[in-house]
């Protein structure tokens, strides 16, 4: 067995060295970095560059670059319909003797000053496709054996699944880094949901939110309103992610401000319409239900726009609260409408939203307001949070473990004995 000289060996760990950057967890330009130092020391020879495909630009970006002074590096755009180029995509190892003086060399000035004289070309490709090239320079004459261009090919195909697996790698960091911003904007967004419901004397209040994603466009909130009042708010903004949970977080505050300025009730929905006609874009909208309470005079007095319509139990009968107007966002001078009805006790009050009715099964049949309101009619006599359970259970057994789709909020409200308002 023929004994290694000290180079080969050199050589041979060299070419490792890359072969362990294909499943290192190295960023791109690390990656990059490190190649084009490897392939220099590896060949012997005076510099490195890799270029990479911009296929939006049409042109190759210089990456990475070793033993290369930086006026080079910036010595002008490279097409991919450069003749070298074009020639080593065509799966060409394309050899320049002397860069110095051949038609081939678009920035010859610049290659004489930084003494550049040959040079090799290979094509770096991903699944045959290419994505970039590498380029190996001497500084003197030189000729390029077969064994050399066997080399570069060698490296080149390490370079190309080095920097698919690093761009690959740089996604993943990146997604990441998305995610747990998606999970602070979702903590974020349900801190603005209450945690519990307000204690009222003369009503049982329950309340719950399910979100679907990290965040949505679903929210309630119950307002403090004075004189024995209580304002009961369910909404959905359209859409989902990280706009949505935006336009919500601003929608609520203005809610809230123009709730402490008014307490007219068509007053505060008229300026909420016409601030969400200013923040929504082209197909957004919100659907709102706001109603107030007066405990002293038992009553609720609403506005609906457009939003699924709040179910009134009553004696073994539903009535629907459904008068009001559009979805906000639509029209700025919109006409709204409301009603005021009269709160008996042992009424049950039900507000949602539409993912509580869209939840589907496995055959993506949609449960249905049918048969929600079938299950709230039984669960009468309860509390509220029982009342909500129950209609989570009906609706569980229903759709089963299949992945549902929207977010799930849901406010009862029992009407008991008459008192004061304790927030």
């Amino acid at each position: 067995m023929p004994v290694r000289t000290k180079e080969q060996i050199e050589r041979d760990e060299q070419i490792y060295q890359i072969t362990t950057l294909v499943a290192g967890r190295f960023t791109l330009q690390e990656a990059l970095d490190k190649l084009a130092e490897a392939a220099v020391k590896i060949t012997g020879l005076k510099a490195c560059s890799i270029r990479l495909l911009d296929e939006d630009a049409g042109d190759l970006k210089m990456r990475s670059t070793y033993g290369l002074s930086e006026e080079y590096r910036n010595k002008g755009v490279v097409t991919k319909d450069d003749p070298v180029i074009k020639a080593a995509f065509a799966g060409e190892a394309v050899v320049l003797d002397d860069m110095r003086d051949d038609d081939r060399v678009s920035f010859r000035e610049a290659t004489i000053k930084e003494g550049l004289v040959g040079q090799l070309t290979v094509a770096m490709k991903f699944r045959d496709k290419p994505i970039g090239v590498l380029r190996l320079y001497s500084g003197k004459p030189v000729h390029f054996e077969d064994d050399d261009i066997d080399l570069a090919r060698a490296i080149g195909s390490q370079c190309a699944v080095a920097i698919t697996n690093a761009k690959l790698y740089t996604e993943a960091i990146e997604g990441a880094r998305i995610t747990e911003q998606m999970r602070l904007a979702g903590h974020i967004q349900r801190r603005m949901i209450p945690e519990k419901a307000p204690q009222v004397s003369g009503l049982d209040i329950a309340a719950m939110y399910i979100p679907c994603f990290d965040v949505g466009g679903d929210f309630y909130d119950f307002l403090e309103l004075g004189d024995n009042k209580i304002g009961i708010v369910i909404a959905d903004v359209i859409g989902k992610g990280i706009p949505a949970a935006i336009m919500t977080s601003s929608f609520r505050g203005a809610l809230r401000a123009y709730s402490e300025w008014t307490d007219e009730l068509l007053e505060t929905v008229r300026r909420l319409n016409k601030m969400a006609c200013k923040e929504c874009a082209a197909g957004e909208f919100i659907s709102l239900f706001y109603g107030i309470i007066d405990v002293s005079k038992k009553t609720i007095t609403y506005c609906n726009c457009g939003h699924e319509p709040p179910a009134l139990y009553r004696d073994k009968h539903i009535i629907d609260l459904n008068k009001g107007g559009l979805v906000l966002g639509v029209l700025p001078n919109a006409e709204y409408q409301s009603e005021t009805v009269s709160l008996n006790e042992n009424d049950y009050l039900l507000f949602y939203t539409d993912g509580l009715i869209d939840a589907a099964n496995f055959e993506g049949d949609t449960w249905g307001r049918d048969l929600l309101l079938k299950s709230f009619g039984k669960c009468h006599m309860n509390s509220a949070s029982q009342v909500i359970n129950n209609i989570l259970a009906y609706r569980r057994r229903f759709v089963g473990l299949a992945r549902q789709v929207d977010d799930t909020s849901m406010v009862v409200v029992r009407v008991t004995k008459a008192g004061g308002l304790s927030i």
